[in-house]
């Protein structure tokens, strides 16, 4: 019994014709239809790491590098040269196995951020309606130009590996590879975390500029995926020729190229787009001996056809050099193409180029579609609407390595690297930026902090009547307006008290007559010191140092001080500040006098020289600068104006102020302010060696110090004569 009962239930049941249909409904209940239903699905990847690494559909692992723009269209024919050489190096760094997207995005920024970054907040002062007046200056700057628009730039790579640790490995040594190739470009590269690619597919995704709100711990207690936070709120692609994307409209293209030549300014004229748009570049490399055995089976084919040609030729009784054109030019195309893999260090790609463009209404998008396309046609170049694939265009221009279009266009390395996606360096800084007007290529705003900068030095160069001192009075005003840094400034033609006398600065004349504006007598000390005049423990020797570029002006000549004439200076500057030093009384600051006094008590001849030069100085008619300085300097914004001093006085009164303004720099370093001065006439300083010599050590020192020097000049063949001036322009960069 137990016997028939185990063979009755080891039986298999032939399943009903029902319950079939009910378990092949429930499979495809669980598989799905491959279809996307919802917003999530549509974005073509599987997961995304922390460190960056997303993994895509059948095995495929990518990451992305951010890469910034450098000044292409303006550099010099052999620099254009050399930046397209190290893009072709690059470009041929990556083998078959490696799928290479390169993407172009310019998308409107959030409108709010913009605004604040240019509103100077008003400070409750008697300046407020000053700030709001350049408040509305900034803005209308703005809207001349595309500040309204972020362009980013990413190049992404793609690899297939069989897990994430051997793609992890791959992935890094090429990246390492790729930030090279960079820097030997000169574009600054950096490799985005997951959170960074999340933001740029986010960015894209809402168009209008929505802030991204995401973190990694979110994930398990919400429940929710990395798509759930970047997904827009639909998608539609039911129309054919366009895709609708939340509020958006929005519609791909790929490029044609069917032109004989192509001009590296292409992706730049795409990018100026009043709109925004997205171009992407996908490029795969083509094994270079598959790519030769292609090209020579194709010659065989077009020999094989030209024979076939002339055979007709001899039959039909004509000559038989008389074949199609087009045979002979895809003939002979196709030996130069050979000949330039075999000789020539090119490979072939294979290119998809990829436009998007979107806006908020069709009509608007037409148009947008067909300013494109002018650009195209302008290249010779054809931009054509995907036709039923803008879901696949759209997914396939976004940067996750995934190319969804088929559309491909052989090339040669040369060839790809003519689409140069170098354009411009924009600067753009936040914080206590100040403006400096507009670029001259994009028409874009130019903000910066000089305290950002590797160096903070400045130069103003041009030449009459171009602007230097327009330029010099908006830095001031702007720098007043937003900073709490001293702004002192050199005035040797008296144009700047109109500015500083509205700011409620201080103007000091230094005229022979040693009487100021108000008819008072004004005093600087060329003598003045403070004990943190220099790092060293003796704040001495670079006092010397400015003595002696002192008495070199004074005494003139084509030599100069001679080493002994600088002894006995050295010598003298000890021994008049001496009890100084030892008590530092302002009532012992020892004066120019002090100093020829000094010297007259030197036992050496060139003593005396010195001192019969000193002599015009101290009790002559231009004893000036011989009083203890009897003027405050403790105003924020303080002008030398030193116009009335005339050709004899001039250069002399610019070294002396350049000295106060050391000993101002000196102070505020102490307490962690910064000093702003900017000197006109700059080439003046620089014609005596000494002199020279001591404003450069000085323009060295500026920055360490926290000053912020500008120099201004329209007598530039003068200020490149001096031997200094290599070391001014190292400083200033």
């Amino acid at each position: 019994m137990s016997k028939e009962k185990g063979k009755t239930q080891n039986k298999k049941r032939k399943l009903t014709r029902q319950e079939k249909k009910q378990i092949d409904a429930l499979i495809r209940q669980s598989k799905g239809d491959g279809k996307p239903h919802t917003a999530q699905d549509s974005i073509p990847f599987e997961r995304m790491y922390k460190d960056g690494i997303c993994r895509l559909a059948n095995g495929r692992y990518s990451k992305c590098i951010e890469f910034e723009d450098i000044n292409y269209q303006l550099a010099q024919p052999d620099d254009k040269t050399a930046i397209f050489e190290a893009l072709c190096d690059m470009y041929n760094s990556f083998d078959a196995s490696i799928s290479v997207q390169l993407s172009l995005i310019s998308r409107h920024a959030n409108k709010d951020d913009f605004k604040n970054s240019i509103t100077i907040a008003p400070q409750n002062d008697d300046f407020d309606s000053i700030r709001a007046e350049y408040t509305e200056m900034l803005r209308t700057q703005l809207e001349r130009g595309n500040n309204g628009l972020i362009k980013t730039k990413f190049l992404t790579f793609t690899v297939e590996a069989k897990d994430i640790r051997s793609a992890r490995a791959r992935l890094a040594r090429i990246e390492t590879d790729t930030l090279n190739h960079f820097k030997v470009i000169g574009a600054a590269a950096r490799v985005l975390d997951g959170k960074q690619r999340l933001e740029v597919l986010h960015g894209l995704f809402h168009p209008d500029g929505e802030r991204f709100n995401f973190a990694w711990e979110w994930l398990p207690v919400s429940g929710l995926s990395v798509k759930d936070f970047i997904a827009p709120s639909s998608f539609r692609f039911g129309d054919g020729r366009m895709f609708q994307m939340g509020g958006k409209f929005g519609a791909v293209s790929f490029l044609q190229i069917v032109a004989p030549e192509l001009s590296d300014r292409m992706l730049a004229d795409f990018m100026e787009a009043e709109n925004g748009i997205v171009v992407n570049l996908h490029i795969q490399s083509i094994d270079h001996n598959e790519a030769i055995k292609t090209i020579k089976r194709k010659i065989t084919d077009l020999d094989k056809m030209k024979i076939e040609e002339q055979k007709k030729a001899v039959r039909s009784g004509y000559d038989m050099d008389i074949i199609p054109s087009d045979l002979a030019t895809f003939g002979s195309e196709a030996k130069n193409l050979l000949q330039d893999l075999q000789s020539r260090n090119e490979r072939m790609f294979l290119l998809t180029f990829l436009v998007v463009n979107m806006a908020d209404t069709k009509r608007k998008l037409e148009n947008d579609v067909f300013a494109a396309a002018g650009i195209a046609q302008k290249n010779n170049c054809a931009l054509t609407r995907l036709d039923y694939q803008q879901e696949a265009g759209l997914m396939s221009s976004v940067p996750l390595g995934e190319n969804l279009i088929p559309i491909q266009r052989g090339l040669t390395t040369s060839s790809t690297a003519i689409f140069i996606p170098f354009i411009t360096q924009e600067l753009f800084q936040t914080g206590a930026a100040l403006y400096y007007g507009l670029n001259a290529l994009s028409n874009n705003m130019i903000l910066c902090d000089r305290k950002q900068l590797k160096n903070p030095n400045g130069l103003i160069l041009g030449t009459p009547g171009s602007g230097k001192s327009f330029a010099a009075k908006r830095e001031m005003t702007n720098a007043f307006l937003i900073t709490d840094d001293d702004i002192i400034i050199c005035d040797p033609e008296a144009e700047y008290f109109s500015l500083v006398q509205r700011l409620d600065g201080q103007v000091i004349r230094l005229s022979p007559t040693g009487k100021g504006i108000d008819g008072k007598p004004q005093y600087v000390n060329p003598m003045d010191i403070n004990l943190n005049y220099s790092e060293d423990d003796s704040p001495l020797a670079l006092k010397s140092d400015f003595i002696l570029s002192l008495c070199e002006l004074v005494i003139g000549g084509k030599e100069g001080l001679q080493p002994v004439d600088k002894t006995v200076i050295d010598r003298a500057v000890r021994n008049v500040y001496r009890p100084f030093l030892a008590d530092p009384d302002p009532e012992k600051m020892p004066i120019l006098g002090d100093l020829y006094n000094e010297l007259l008590k030197q036992p050496e001849p060139e003593a005396a020289r010195i001192a019969a030069a000193l002599e015009l100085y101290v009790s002559g008619s231009l004893n000036v600068f011989n009083h203890r300085t009897n003027v405050e300097l403790n105003n924020r914004l303080v002008c030398f104006d030193i116009k009335q001093l005339g050709k004899q006085l001039k250069k002399l009164g610019m070294l002396i102020v350049q000295d106060q303004v050391w000993n101002r720099v000196t102070v505020n370093r102490a307490e962690r302010k910064s000093t702003r001065y900017f000197m006109d006439e700059f080439h003046l300083l620089l014609k005596e060696e000494q002199t020279a010599a001591y404003s450069v050590e000085i323009w060295k020192r500026f920055r360490k110090w926290g000053g912020i020097p500008t120099a201004i000049t329209q007598n530039v063949k003068d200020l490149l004569a001096s031997r200094e001036v290599e070391n001014i322009f190292g400083a200033t960069r």
